[in-house]
């Protein structure tokens, strides 16, 4: 999977989303993040880009 195409998926799923009427989405301390799991495909993905790799 290239990212042109992982952008072309999230495309055509974005009209399946649904947006509540009010945003009530505050910020966070990133102190209180825990347990985010990125799948290693995901992770070797943005990092074989070159916008995001390393």
């Amino acid at each position: 999977m290239s990212l042109a195409q992982l952008r072309g998926d999230s495309a055509r799923m974005a009209p399946h989303w649904v947006v509540p009427a009010t945003a009530s989405a505050a910020p966070v301390s990133p102190a209180l993040i825990h347990g985010v799991v990125v799948p290693p495909a995901s992770a070797r993905l943005i990092d074989a880009t070159p916008e995001y790799g390393a």
